[in-house]
């Protein structure tokens, strides 16, 4: 296919666009013909309507200037074209050949080719045939006469001319279209403006002309530094400050902080702050310009400094830059005071813009410099750059001057307390105390690190001395030494031992005032803790401010609506102020919650009166609930009330640990009881009650020795109490009790009589105590006896014989207490009617027989012996068998040692033996009932007997 037919074929592509109404896409097309044939191309173009040619003719323009993009196209009958703008330019010529735009172009590539010479003749040319195109014109122009070297001036003028004329357009044209030669450009102008000039080139006047340069370099380079500077500095001439700062301010923006020390972003930084300066009204900003440049690079610094400010002038910047570090430093402080982290350094980032405040003082203020000298120190410290604020410190020191002297020593030694120098920050606090004037600030900053320091001597009580001292010195300045000056980590030990300690004074009442500071002090340290709100509520009791006092807990219990301690506090406080129901209900909070012990700390800190106050109304209330309900959970709640009224009773109230161990018995928890009844024994070893409620409990357990013992012991003291309480018990628990004290009765009394240690004086009024006791308690014969017996031991033998015919009748049918008669009759000579009891009583219980014989001596029970042997042998005669073998059994065993009444006895033994074997039916009788007598005949007779 040849390039005219492939052209044609392109062409009619490009009308089936055209009739779309796709103009780009069609003129493309008809590019890409004239690229194979041009005539094919510029006829078929030049043949449509005059419409259509002009919009392809605009459109081929707006390509040339750059405005849009050559849309790319595809084509069935041959592969992609390139299109450029230089075929779009070579198209449009061919097509009007005197098309202004097209020349613009070949002009610009003929520039570009270094041809300045011919490209300023063909501009003037246009310029004359073409005043519409002028703008575009005087651009180019203005480039070739810069590039040539020859005509700056003039190129510069040409480039004013068209920027007065066409703002937005020549700054965009300058910026696309000759953006490669753009250094170049703005090189004239600097070689142009710095030079001193009496006239400006385009006959304005010379203002207008640097103003209108200014404005164009702005423009069309907003962000070289050159233009930046040179702009301020014009506008910085011309007085118009703000605008000075607002292009400063464009251009540092594109500097980091690292880039200060370029000369350039220096330069820009002084500049913007003489703007500031002689603006009014910006001192921070000036200050913190002027601040970064010194600390960027001071000796370039202060060689602009020197040029912008007068020695006048620089008093002033002296006087601001002051104001401006105390507000910064202020800052720094309301940071630190408004620190809600204990542990926390929030505010510290603020402090390396005071310390550039500081160096930049110290630049211009050298008579001053010992002054500054020590702020710089003081802040370092605070930023944490400890070494070098300790350089600082011990170089001030050394020197001959000895101004703020005490502030130095102060600052080295937390310096060295940072550095764990313990001892030479000790010398160095302790100096600053000592000293006859001591300045105020430095003082509590001293005060404050031997606090602390003493805290690792183990002195905590003279560190909270020393921090009272500090608040009382000067409170606000205590807080901020602490939250900024004191190790981070080891604030959080100080805070709780300046708490304990306080409490600890509080318990001993000491120096509530000072107390009452400290916990102000702890409170703004961390104001969620809870123990220093208390601490301070109780300080304020303790000087008699209760209402302050309850203010302060109630704005505690805000956040914390569950916390015993707050709680227990405004309800003894309530209860104080006589509003018993409030108080009351305060205390069930703490009941429900299950935090009795808060009490604990409390009772030390409050007066006497108001924990008998407290006391007595949970005494009252517990009473009250065990009078209206029994219920498990009623009696809990009653044993909180009662463990309340013993802590505010300061661990010993009689009344109430009685009946709170009643009520622990009554829920089974018979250890706990115990307990109580205890504490009560230890202060009151005779309290009948606790004895004799112990003795129950202890009865309940099963442990009798415990029982008896704690009984036994009540009765001593008081029987007349404890046997109603015996008798108010279940009758199963009486007849245990009473069966326990006759045991332990009868064998204490058995030993008693068995060893005849009748002097044991003490023992038997305890013995007589108890049978007293017991027949009070049971009316029962054997509680009757004993009481008999004990008589009997006492000697009392007209009372004891009284009252058996009392308890018994006058004829006595019981065989035991008929032996106790005996006994009697025996004391009256009466020995035959004795030996008759006695022989019925062997019968029924030997061994009984054996402990009432106790009360017999040697002589009588030989005599005894002797007419129960005579009526025995009487017996037998009459074959009375089984009265004779009582009466044998008696001489048996009052025979003791005599071997005649023993021999007699082994006599009658054999006879009554062979009598039985000849009488089989009595003998059968007699060993049936009195097994235990023939048990007593010696083996030899029932050998012998065979």
């Amino acid at each position: 296919m040849s390039p005219h037919e492939l052209a044609a074929l392109l062409c009619k592509e490009g009308d089936h666009h055209l009739a779309q109404q796709e103009l780009p896409i069609a003129t493309a097309f008809y590019m890409a013909a004239f690229s194979c044939s041009a005539p094919t191309a510029v006829q078929k173009v030049n043949s449509l309507d005059k419409g259509l040619w002009e919009k392809v003719i605009a459109t081929l323009e707006t390509w040339c200037k750059g405005k849009n993009q050559i849309p790319k196209i595809q084509s069935k009958n041959l592969a992609i074209v390139s299109l450029s703008v230089g075929i779009a330019a070579i198209f449009l010529s061919t097509l009007s050949p005197n098309n202004v735009v097209s020349s613009v172009y070949k002009l610009e590539t003929l520039l570009r080719r270094g041809c300045s010479e011919e490209v300023v003749s063909k501009c003037n040319t246009l310029l004359k045939a073409n005043p519409k195109y002028s703008m575009e014109l005087l651009l180019l122009r203005a480039l070739a006469w810069v590039l040539s070297g020859t005509q700056v001036r003039r190129g510069l003028a040409d480039y004013i001319q068209a920027f007065v004329m066409h703002r937005g357009e020549a700054v965009a044209y300058v910026c696309t279209r000759q953006g490669e030669h753009l250094p170049q450009v703005i090189q004239a102008f600097s070689n142009c403006l710095s030079a001193s000039q009496k006239e400006s080139p385009d006959g304005s006047s010379l203002d207008e002309w640097l103003g209108n340069c200014y404005d164009f370099l702005s423009a069309v380079a907003p962000d070289d530094i050159w233009v930046c500077r040179a702009q301020a500095a014009y506008l910085f001439k011309k007085c118009k400050f703000e605008e000075c700062v607002a292009v400063c301010s464009k251009a540092l923006k594109g500097f980091s902080a690292d880039n200060l020390r370029d000369e350039k972003a220096l330069g820009l930084l002084l500049e913007r702050a003489a703007a500031y300066f002689f603006l009014g009204g910006r001192m921070q900003e000036m200050v913190q310009d002027l601040a970064e440049a010194f600390a960027a690079t001071p000796a370039q610094a202060m060689r602009h400094f020197e040029e912008l400010f007068s020695p006048h002038d620089t008093e002033r910047v002296e006087e601001q830059a002051r104001t401006v570090l105390e507000v910064k430093f202020a800052a720094y402080r309301e940071a630190v005071r408004t620190r809600t982290e204990l542990r926390g350094n929030h505010g510290t980032e603020l402090l390396p813009s005071v310390i550039q405040t500081v160096q930049f003082l110290l630049q211009i203020s050298p008579g001053s410099k010992r002054e500054l000298s020590v702020r710089l120190a003081d802040c370092h410290l605070l930023h944490g750059h400890i070494r070098t604020a300790l350089d600082i410190c011990d170089h001030l020191l050394a020197a001959e001057q000895k101004t703020y002297y005490n502030t130095l020593l102060a600052l080295r030694g937390f310096c060295s307390l940072h550095t764990r120098d313990h001892q030479q920050a000790l010398r160095d606090f302790q100096k600053v105390i000592e000293h006859d004037s001591p300045h105020p600030n430095s003082c509590i900053k001293a005060l404050c690190g031997r606090g602390l320091i003493r805290i690792s001597g183990g002195s905590h009580y003279l560190t909270a001395l020393d921090y009272i001292t500090a608040c009382q010195l000067k409170l606000e300045e205590t807080i901020f030494t602490i939250k900024s000056y004191v190790p981070w980590n080891q604030r959080g030990l100080l805070l709780k031992v300046l708490q304990e300690e306080g409490q600890k004074m509080l318990q001993k009442q000491r120096d509530a005032p000072g107390v009452y500071q400290l916990a102000s002090l702890l409170v703004e340290l961390d104001a969620s803790d809870e123990a220093s709100r208390i601490l301070c509520a109780d300080a304020l009791y303790q000087m008699g401010c209760v209402e302050e006092a309850h203010k302060l807990l109630l704005l505690a219990l805000s956040g914390n609506p569950q916390s015993s301690p707050i709680l227990a506090r405004l309800a003894l406080l309530q209860l104080k102020k006589g509003f018993m129901y409030d108080g009351n209900q305060l205390l069930k909070k703490v009941i429900r919650i299950g935090d009795t012990s808060c009490l604990l700390p409390i009772m030390d800190i409050f007066k006497d009166e108001d924990r008998k106050l407290m006391q007595t109304h949970c005494h009252f209330r517990a009473l009250t609930i065990l009078k209206d309900k029994q219920e498990d959970a009623d009696i809990k709640e009653a044993i909180a009330y009662l463990s309340f009224a013993i802590i505010a009773s300061g661990g010993y109230a009689e009344d109430c640990l009685l009946i709170r161990a009643r009520c622990y018995g009554h829920l089974g928890q018979k250890k706990t009881a115990i307990f109580d009844y205890n504490a009560i024994l230890k202060e009151d070893p005779k309290n009948v009650q606790a004895l004799s409620g112990r003795g129950f409990v202890y009865l309940t357990l099963k442990q009798q020795k415990e029982a008896v013992q704690d009984l036994i012991s009540a009765l001593k003291v008081e029987a007349g109490a404890v046997i109603p309480a015996i008798l108010s018990l279940k009758h199963e628990a009486q007849g245990l009790i009473t069966q326990w004290l006759l045991q332990h009765g009868r064998t204490a009394l058995t030993e008693l009589v068995a060893t005849k240690d009748v002097s044991k004086e003490e023992t038997l009024r305890d013995l007589l105590m108890i049978a007293k006791a017991l027949i009070k308690i049971c009316k029962d014969a054997q509680y009757h006896i004993f009481y008999t017996d004990v008589l009997i031991a006492n000697g009392r033998y007209e009372e004891a014989l009284d009252h058996l015919q009392e308890a018994f009748g006058h004829s006595l049918a019981d065989d035991f207490a008929s032996a106790r008669l005996a006994v009697l009759q025996l004391k009256k000579r009466n020995v035959p009617v004795a030996a008759h009891s006695f022989s019925i009583l062997a019968k029924k219980d030997e061994r009984e027989l054996g402990f009432l014989l106790n009360f017999v001596d040697a002589k009588q029970q030989q005599h005894l012996s002797q007419v129960a042997a005579q009526e025995g042998n009487v017996l037998i005669k009459e074959y009375r068998y089984e009265k004779a073998l009582g009466y044998y059994t008696l001489a048996i065993l009052t025979s003791k040692d005599n071997p005649r009444l023993k021999n007699l006895g082994r006599k009658t033994a054999v006879v009554i033996s062979v009598r039985f074997f000849n009488i089989k039916l009595q003998c059968i009788k007699i060993v049936e009932l009195f097994p235990t007598a023939l048990r007593r005949i010696p083996h030899s007779v029932h050998a012998a007997d065979g």
